[in-house]
């Protein structure tokens, strides 16, 4: 098994790119092949629609053409057996590099003869992991259900399966009197930090060993 997991959070070393981590020595455990790519360090755009994945007996059918930093990454998420993708949630939904990176990946499958019949071939497991400030509690009221819902369907519609994991409530900062944040408790967010973000990292960990045993 090859695992890349994808990190669209700006923040190495902080909630999600450690949820990340953890989901990889997961896999590793199980035995896979893995590989975290950080999407931050790259210099590439969104999807420009130059319909070059969809010519008709074209090289790049099935493929995007844009010759930039995301190139290789897409090449080598083609040929992996799971995919595991993090990223924070930023005004109600993934980051702008996340969105960026879903719209190159997903484009070049999509096939307008037939949406069912997309350019790609077999299935792998996907999973995605998301880092938030809001509590689960608000996730019906603030539209987060639905956001969750939409990207898992989209993974399943061309990769075949995808599980969504959730952190909610995460520490945003190591000394919030520097910032003006009031609206955040420092010490519930450390308390939560020592407590629940530990048994978020042992549900990433899981996550990734069942990734690998596909």
């Amino acid at each position: 098994m090859n695992i890349i997991a994808i990190n669209g959070s700006p923040r190495k070393g902080w909630n999600t790119h450690t949820l990340l981590e953890k989901a990889l020595e997961g896999a590793n455990a199980a035995g896979a092949q893995t590989e975290l790519i950080s999407l931050y360090d790259l210099t590439y755009k969104g999807c420009i629609s130059c319909m070059a994945c969809k010519v008709k007996g074209g090289k790049n059918l099935g493929h995007c053409a844009a010759n930039d930093d995301l190139k290789p990454v897409l090449d080598a998420v083609d040929k992996c057996d799971g995919l595991i993708l993090g990223s924070p949630i930023y005004f109600g939904d993934v980051t702008a590099m996340m969105r960026a990176f879903l719209e190159r990946l997903i484009f070049q499958y999509l096939s307008y003869d037939d949406y069912s019949k997309p350019f790609v071939e077999g299935e792998k497991k996907t999973a995605l992991i998301y880092t938030m400030n809001a509590p689960e509690a608000m996730f019906a009221q603030i539209g987060y259900d639905n956001t969750f819902a939409r990207y898992e369907m989209l993974l399943k519609s061309y990769f075949g399966s995808a599980v969504t994991m959730t952190s909610t409530e995460t520490l945003q900062v190591n000394d919030y009197s520097k910032y003006h944040m009031a609206a955040f408790n420092e010490n519930d967010r450390k308390n939560r930090r020592e407590e629940v973000f530990p048994r978020d990292c042992e549900k990433a960990y899981e996550l990734g060993k069942s990734i690998a045993f596909a």
